[in-house]
C-alpha cells in the first residue's frame, strides 16, 4: 500500500490515502494547479488566475496581491484601482477623501450618457473617474488625485477636472504638496468642449500652486494619453512614470497615419520618454511610496501643512 503524509484535524501522521483524496490534502499546502480546475474555460474560477499581457505567464491572484500587482516573471505592472493606489502610497490612517459627492450630469444631452455613468458607478463603486483626498506620504502633507481607468477609461470630464482642480487649490491653501496619478484615455467626448476646458482649468490651478512655491509631482501610469497628457500630467515639477507604461497624446496608429513615417522602437513608452526628456524618473511600483516621500520631504517648505484645518 502506498503511504502518504497527510494532515487530519490539525495532526500530522502516516496514513494510507486513497488517490482521490490526494488533491484535497495537497490543497492545504499549495495553490491548486491550473490543470486541476478543469479543461474548459468556464470551469475556471473567475478572478483567481491572471495571464500577464507582456510575457504570457499565468499568475495566481495571491501572488499579484503580494507583489503590488506586478508580474513575478517580467515585472509587468498590472492596472491598480484608485483605492489600491491610495492604500499603497498614503500613510495609514491619514487619508481623507475630498469632493466625494460630485457627480457628472449630461450637459450636452449625449445619448445614453447618464445611463452609462450610472452603470460604471455600480461596476466600480466610484462616483467618477478620479478619487481625490488629502493625507501624508512618509510624513509629508499632500493632496492626491488618483485616476481610475476602470471608469470610462479614466476620461476627463467636468467633474474629473473640477475634482483635480479643487485638490490642487486645497493644497495651495494648506501649504501641501500635490501628487496626481494619471491613467486616462484623455478628454471625455460625451461632454465635448466642456471636457477640453478642464485642461486650462487644471493648468491654471497648478500655476497658482507653483507661485506659492509648493511642489507638484505627476505620476504617469498605463496609459496616459490625450488631453490629460496635454495638460496637468506633464506639468509636474518632477514627472515620474511606471515602467513600460504608454504615454502620448494620440495613439501610435494615428500618429503614423498623420506623419506618414515609421515610428521608432518603443515609441510612447516610459523608457522612450525618459530618454527624450519628458519623464524625469521611472520608478518601480514597490519603490513609489518611498520615492514620493523622499521628494516631498525635500521639496516642501518647513511650514508645510501649517495652514491645514
Amino acid at each position: 500500500m502506498n503511504r502518504k503524509m497527510v494532515v487530519s484535524r490539525g495532526f500530522v501522521g502516516n496514513f494510507g490515502v486513497h488517490e482521490t483524496e490526494k488533491h484535497d490534502v495537497m490543497g492545504i499546502f499549495k495553490k491548486p494547479s491550473i490543470k486541476s480546475l478543469g479543461k474548459k474555460k468556464r470551469d475556471m474560477p473567475e478572478g483567481l488566475w491572471h495571464k500577464c499581457p507582456s510575457c504570457g505567464a499565468i499568475i495566481h491572484e495571491a501572488d499579484l496581491q503580494q507583489r503590488f500587482r506586478v508580474c513575478s516573471k517580467c515585472e509587468h505592472h498590472f492596472t491598480l484601482t484608485s483605492h489600491e493606489r491610495i492604500e499603497l502610497l498614503i500613510d495609514p490612517g491619514t487619508f481623507k477623501e475630498t469632493e466625494g459627492h460630485l457627480e457628472s450630469v449630461n450637459p450636452l444631452g449625449f445619448k445614453s450618457y447618464t445611463d452609462k455613468v450610472k452603470n460604471y458607478q455600480q461596476k466600480t463603486g466610484l462616483k467618477e473617474a478620479v478619487l481625490t483626498g488629502k493625507g501624508s506620504i512618509c510624513g509629508a502633507p499632500i493632496t492626491i488625485a488618483v485616476m481610475d481607468f476602470r471608469f470610462l477609461g479614466g476620461s476627463m470630464g467636468s467633474v474629473v477636472g473640477e475634482k483635480v482642480t479643487r485638490a490642487i487649490e486645497l493644497a495651495t491653501a494648506e501649504n501641501r504638496g500635490v501628487v496626481v496619478l494619471s491613467a486616462s484615455g484623455g478628454a471625455r467626448m460625451h461632454e465635448g468642449i466642456l471636457s477640453l476646458m478642464q485642461m486650462g482649468k487644471t493648468s491654471g490651478a497648478l500655476a497658482r500652486h507653483s507661485e506659492a512655491k509648493l511642489p507638484f509631482i505627476s505620476v504617469l501610469t498605463h496609459p496616459t494619453t490625450g488631453g490629460v497628457t496635454a495638460s496637468f500630467a506633464t506639468l509636474g515639477d518632477v514627472i515620474i512614470a511606471e515602467p513600460k507604461c504608454m504615454i502620448g497624446f494620440a495613439g501610435p496608429r494615428v500618429v503614423k497615419e498623420t506623419t506618414h513615417q515609421n515610428l521608432p522602437p518603443g515609441f510612447q513608452s516610459a523608457e522612450f520618454m525618459l530618454e527624450h526628456g519628458l519623464v524625469d524618473l521611472i520608478v518601480h511600483r514597490s519603490d513609489m511610496r518611498e520615492k514620493l516621500g523622499q521628494l516631498f520631504n525635500f521639496m516642501l517648505p518647513k511650514n508645510a501643512g501649517s495652514a491645514a484645518a
